[in-house]
Parts: structure tokens; sequence; C-alpha cells
């Protein structure tokens, strides 16, 4: 872990800058930046029932699910999708991420797009803080509206997939042990499935990450996908010999 924070030298600096642009914008402002539509509840409620042979993922998190910058195709749910069926296994991954959502953005909207969903999800996969740090909240608060999360989750008898985030280095020692420690912590309590950090062998690469040098560009994604495939496929497998 150590020698990964050293690493992240360009994520700070990106960091630096969007804490400046998040002390003047409203929780959810980011959603107006995106270039791809973001999914909202709505949006992921009105999709068609699934046929009873897939499998039904949803993607619950921030700008990385939604899909930032990059064409709705090329979005991280859209691509899980497509290597989910190289696979051989017939899913939906519906995208219900939505730009700039904290944690506590998504609690409150987590109840909202459960509901309506045509059944009850497969498997949900988690991907929030990010937004949390970038803004220097507490750790324990993002800690706080996680753990409501999960217990969510596990209170409808839904499987969990953490996608988790590090704090940048400029952040401070301090900071960065409360919020790294979150994801693995969760996991472990909640028997959730977890890929520790989100933008691994991405973030660092410039030729990986678009211009902002937070959001992966679609070759980004396409690597990312193909790093988190094996553990979605894994985490269904599980849920069947449950």
């Amino acid at each position: 872990m150590t020698s990964l924070i050293r690493k992240l030298a360009p994520y700070a600096g990106a960091v630096l800058l969007l804490q400046g642009l998040s002390a003047c914008s409203g929780e959810n402002d980011a959603a107006n930046q995106s270039l791809a539509t973001p999914s909202t509840p709505s949006a992921v409620a009105s999709a068609g029932a699934e046929k009873a042979d897939r499998r039904l993922v949803v993607a619950f998190g921030d700008s990385l699910y939604a899909g930032y910058g990059v064409l709705p195709q090329e979005s991280f749910p859209a691509q899980l999708e497509k290597a989910l069926a190289a696979r051989g296994i017939a899913a939906s991954v519906r995208n219900a991420g939505v730009s700039g959502d904290t944690s506590s953005a998504g609690l409150r909207r987590l109840a909202f797009t459960l509901d309506g969903l045509d059944r009850k999800p497969d498997l949900v996969m988690v991907n929030l803080g990010g937004n949390d740090m970038l803004r220097g909240i507490d750790p324990a608060e993002t800690r706080a509206n996680l753990t409501t999360i999960c217990e969510e989750l596990k209170k409808r008898g839904i499987p969990i997939m953490l996608t988790g985030m590090i704090a940048a280095p400029n952040m401070g020692r301090d900071y960065a042990d409360a919020f790294n420690a979150i994801y693995a912590d969760l996991a472990k309590r909640y028997d959730a499935v977890l890929y520790p950090f989100f933008l691994d062998q991405v973030v660092t690469d410039p030729t990986l990450m678009l211009p902002d040098r937070i959001h992966p560009n679609p070759q980004g994604l396409e690597k990312i996908v193909g790093r988190v495939t094996p553990l979605v496929a894994d985490a269904l497998k599980r849920d069947d010999a449950n």
C-alpha cells in the first residue's frame, strides 16, 4: 500500500485542483460537467424487465461508474457487461452512477434506486468515497455512510462488491490512514468482494487518464474492467452456490 501511495503524485496534483473546484460547487454540480449523460435512479428504474436467465448487476457509485467524459457505451458498466458476456455470463449491468455523488448523496438515493428495480439484484457494486476525499470530508463520516449502505444491502439479502479508493498523498498521513482502511474493513464485516483501488495501475499512467488526471479514458476503463471482471464473475458464481 505504501509503495502505491508514493506513485500517486499526479493524482495528488489533480486532487488539489478539484478540491478548489469542489469548494465552490454544490454536491452534484459535477454531474453538469459530464460529457456523457449520467445515469439517475429514474433511468435505472425505467429499464425493462430482465430475462429470467440474465444476472442483474447494479453499478452504484459516482462519476467513475457514471462514465464522466466518455461515451455511454465506453462507461465502466457498459464495458463490464460486454466483458462478462465474453466469459459466457449473461448479465445486465445497470449504470447507477451519478457524477459528483459523495457517500452521503449515494446513501440518500440508495433505497429509491433499489426500489425502482424490477427485481432484486444478484450483485450491487459500490464505488463511493472519492468525492468525500476530494472535499476533505472526515473519513469517519464516509465510513458511517458506507456502513449504512452495506447494512441496507445486507438487510435486503443483496451480495456486495466494493471498489475502493485511496486518499491522495497530499491529504496527509492521518487522513490517509483513516480513509484507506474503510473499504477493507467493510468488506470483511459484510463478506463483500473487494477490489481495493478502482484506479489501480491506471491513475499513474497519463495515457489511460482524461486530461483532468482523475477520470479514466476509455482505454483506462478497459484496463480496469479487465482486472475487475474476474472478481465479478466469481461473485456471481458465489451467489449461485448460496
